[in-house]
């Protein structure tokens, strides 16, 4: 076909159709808006300029809402649906939140028999996404792990659990097996257990931090001993492998419920939250949903960690180690996995970055100014447990319990996340007033805890919640940024990374709550039943 033959068409089309091109392209011209961000300016300092983003199709922005989303229902022992959702989204790039859930059955040797360790975690990745993907891989199964132990001796020294855990850590793929757990008295004790979670916490922790220093020494020659030199590991196949979960840094919630003993167990390192609503009937036949706080943010606001944090350290240093509520001016949880630069020696920390990142073209940040005496910062949780009421007979949910990481508590209070689970549970539909939701729902306030976030947005009774998703993580989601408004909702969910981290934080939620019912009639999820240890 000649140029001139292949042009007829194109001319046509100028010449027929450019006033109605022209009138398409006016009419559907992309919708934008204007934000203040964070810049580098020429001279590499931080400025604040303008920035225009397109403003994109709720239809795109609700398909990101549904991306991550799952939910499953499991019929267990004594007739009990459990029922569980999860959602993320991001705001990093990549998304720096995890979870993680397993249900181990109790064996039917088992005197305590039947019944489940059911397991929840959510995890706060900051600083890189590393920490917070190998703890979705291997908390569950250490604490699993630590709480078997309290009805059997241990079999091994303790070497053998970091030889178990190594292949665990550094694996390139995992695969759960279906299995049960075999008890006794020692898991019925609640401060037995709630130590045994808090040591699984404690030595996890460890040996993520531990794992470069082992490699490190098994590869010091004793020429290098004696010249006191640092080897180039950079390209010792297990170098990014340890050093990126040690430096990098995650917060982990995590919630147990023992069904057999009707206990549950949330343990809180950092300031992810969990709080409950547990039904409360009336006399006049209404009821209401008590709100409880299970954990406190451990932030350098919560007045007990700042106290604890002082503690630590010595006097000189009681004005320093909290700055503007965070760890030596800089990191906001005062307790997180991984998050090195806090907890190793100066000496320890050069040798590492030397041996493992230098050869890799990176490198570790170096420790905060005021940094002198470490660890600033453990990966201690604070346990709380609570009776389970497992035997109450309504078919109605009358307990349900909300896992979150700050992104939405940044945004939602803990009265608002119950009233919108406590909505849709009880079949709200479409888009009410935030103004008319406390007569459709009603709360009363319980435990509060401690709020260790600073600039908490207030609680607007304008404006509207949406109850449209079938997810109901995924429902709180959508209400912490902009709910029945459209336009709000659409602008916070079109900002970009990198600059979406002024406006908003990664969000994971995980929802759970249990129902009575028969074994036919539950829903059975794709995914079987299973026991991460």
């Amino acid at each position: 076909m000649s140029l001139r033959r292949s042009l007829k068409p194109l001319a046509a089309v100028v010449a027929i159709g450019a006033p109605g091109y022209i009138y398409y392209r006016f009419r559907t011209k992309q919708e934008s808006f204007d934000i203040p961000v964070r810049v580098k300016g020429p001279d590499g300092k931080s400025e604040m300029t303008t920035r225009t983003f397109p403003l994109l199709p709720l239809a795109t922005l609700e398909a990101r809402l549904n991306q991550n989303a799952t939910a499953h229902a499991q019929t267990r022992p004594g007739g009990l649906v459990w029922k569980y959702a999860t959602a993320s989204l991001a705001s990093n790039d990549p998304l720096e939140d995890a979870n993680a859930n397993a249900i181990v059955q109790r064996d039917s040797s088992d005197p305590a028999a039947p019944g489940d360790f059911l397991f929840f975690a959510v995890m706060d990745g900051h600083g890189g996404y590393e920490t917070s993907q190998l703890l979705s891989k291997v908390l569950i199964k250490a604490v699993a792990a630590k709480i078997s132990t309290l009805n059997t001796e241990p079999t091994s020294p303790k070497s053998t659990w970091w030889g178990g855990l190594r292949s665990a850590l550094f694996a390139s793929s995992s695969s759960s097996a279906n299995s049960k757990q075999t008890a006794g008295p020692g898991d019925s004790d609640p401060q037995r257990v709630s130590s045994a979670i808090q040591d699984a916490f404690v030595e996890l922790d460890h040996e993520l931090i531990s794992a470069p220093l082992r490699i490190l020494a098994s590869n010091l020659d004793e020429e290098s001993r004696k010249k006191g030199t640092t080897p180039d590991l950079s390209q010792h196949p297990l170098a990014l492998k340890s050093m990126h979960p040690a430096i990098s840094g995650s917060c982990a919630l995590m919630s147990v419920f023992d069904t057999a003993h009707r206990n549950l167990y949330v343990a809180v390192t950092g300031d992810s939250r969990a709080v409950a609503g547990i039904w409360e009937p009336s006399e006049d036949g209404k009821g209401s949903w008590r709100v409880e706080a299970l954990t406190e943010d451990q932030t350098g606001r919560n007045p007990s960690e700042l106290a604890r944090m002082r503690s630590e350290h010595p006097k000189e240093e009681e004005n320093d180690v909290i700055r503007e509520g965070r760890v030596l001016g800089g990191l906001e949880p005062t307790r997180a996995f991984g998050d090195a630069r806090y907890k190793w020696p100066r000496t320890i920390q050069q040798a590492l970055n030397q041996a493992f990142l230098v050869g890799n073209g990176s490198s570790m940040r170096n420790p905060p100014t005021l940094f002198k005496t470490p660890p600033y910062v453990t990966a201690q949780p604070v346990v709380t447990h609570r009776h389970l009421p497992l035997t109450e007979a309504s078919s109605k949910p009358n307990y349900f319990l909300v896992m979150a990481t700050d992104g939405l508590w940044d945004e939602l209070s803990n009265d608002d996340v119950i009233s919108l689970v406590g909505g849709y549970l009880s079949g709200v539909k479409g888009t009410v007033p935030k103004s008319d939701l406390p007569s459709l729902v009603p709360i009363a306030s319980g435990a509060s805890g401690v709020e260790g976030k600073r600039n908490k947005k207030s609680n607007k009774t304008d404006g509207s919640w949406a109850f449209v998703d079938d997810n109901v993580s995924a429902h709180l989601i959508r209400n912490a940024f902009g709910g029945g408004d459209e336009g709000t909702l659409r602008r916070r969910l079109s900002i970009p990374a990198p600059f979406s981290r002024r406006y908003r934080d990664d969000v994971t939620v995980t929802v759970v709550w249990w129902e009575n019912g028969n074994e036919h009639q539950a829903q059975i999820s794709k995914d079987q039943l299973k026991a991460k240890l």
